[in-house]
């Protein structure tokens, strides 16, 4: 695990960026802050009470983190009309934004729109939708793109693995879109390999997986695939990109010559797009807790801006590697 991760960390190091983290009230968010600084991952503004924030956490250094209370920071009026401006049509009052403003997360949110931080890290202690939902309204996705979907990084264990080439996957969508049609399945794939290429460091090889391998079963399940490699082909013409495959045609060379005879992909995919969120699921799953595998993630793509939502049993090590993701993918075109 420890040198992909270390690789992502020297990148993001590189590049300078400030990734805000609402949630202030939570010490592991404290404690990953203060260790992102330090390792010069990136520059962190903290949001809370300054004064909360020390009494809570008296052994954690926070000197070089940056941190703002929202309820008494001489942005939130303008960050409220900015919030007002972007959801007035949809009904809301400046009153309503001004007290939506003080809320850690809207108001981490609109620092990102107003172009004050670089990316955000938050849901060690609130829910996917607390922090996707402001994400959604305020950033939105980026031009172009129809759909947030998620994917894990999939990081082999030390003692390696012998189908993982690259030392890691990408799995998507494990965690956002429910049963992605044949255009947003595309989508996913296309982004998955920008993620992979981009923040991963690998060569994108894309899976689209399914029950069957290139017509050894008849089903709507398999047509929604097939047809998904054909709009994600046309998508993105340059991408190494095959389907439909059976996972082990995807990633056993020896399965992949029998099933797949000729495919660039079967046999050495290190992208893998799931057919629907419980197939993506269940797998990442079982490749962590039977495989020995790291799970980085969700890590959510096509925002306009990096929001990342992080899983409420994260330790402060996940976060400052979620950090450094979230660091590279603003630097990633959509």
């Amino acid at each position: 695990m420890s040198n992909v991760m270390e690789t992502i960390k020297k990148k993001a190091a590189l590049l300078g960026k400030n990734i805000v983290l609402p949630e202030g009230e939570d010490s592991r968010v404290v404690e990953a802050a203060a260790a992102a600084v330090k390792e010069g991952v990136a520059k962190i503004t903290l949001l809370g009470n300054p004064e909360e924030i020390k009494a809570n956490n008296p052994n954690v250094d926070l000197s070089g983190v940056t941190v703002i209370d929202p309820k008494t920071s001489p942005k939130h009026e303008e960050y409220a009309t900015l919030l007002y401006e972007l959801r007035k049509s949809k009904g809301m009052t400046i009153e309503e934004a001004r007290q939506i403003a003080y809320d850690n997360t809207y108001f981490g949110v609109l620092m990102l729109k107003a172009g004050d931080v670089d990316g955000l890290v938050s849901g060690a202690c609130h829910s996917t939708a607390n922090t996707l939902r402001p994400g959604l309204q305020i950033v939105k996705t980026a031009p172009g793109v129809p759909l947030v979907s998620s994917y894990f990084l999939m990081i082999a264990p030390e003692c390696g693995n012998q189908y993982c080439e690259d030392g890691c996957y990408i799995y998507a969508d494990c965690g956002l879109e429910q049963n992605p049609d044949p255009d947003k399945l595309a989508y996913i794939a296309v982004a998955s390999a920008k993620s992979a290429a981009a923040i991963a460091n690998i060569e994108p090889r894309v899976a689209l997986l399914s029950h069957s391998t290139k017509g050894s079963a008849k089903h709507a399940d398999v047509d929604k695939v097939t047809a998904a490699v054909a709009k994600a082909k046309e998508l993105a013409p340059e991408l190494n990109i095959d389907g439909e495959l059976q996972a082990d045609a995807a990633i056993v060379p020896s399965v992949a010559k029998s099933k797949a005879p000729g495919s660039a992909v079967a046999g050495h995919a290190n992208v893998l797009i799931f057919p629907d969120l419980d197939a993506g699921n269940i797998a990442y799953k079982l490749t962590e807790r039977l495989g020995g595998f790291a799970a980085i993630g969700p890590v959510c793509q096509g925002f306009a801006k990096p929001i990342n939502d992080l899983s409420r049993g994260c330790k402060a090590e996940d976060i400052v590697g979620t950090i450094a993701i979230t660091v590279l993918q603003s630097e990633i075109q959509w």
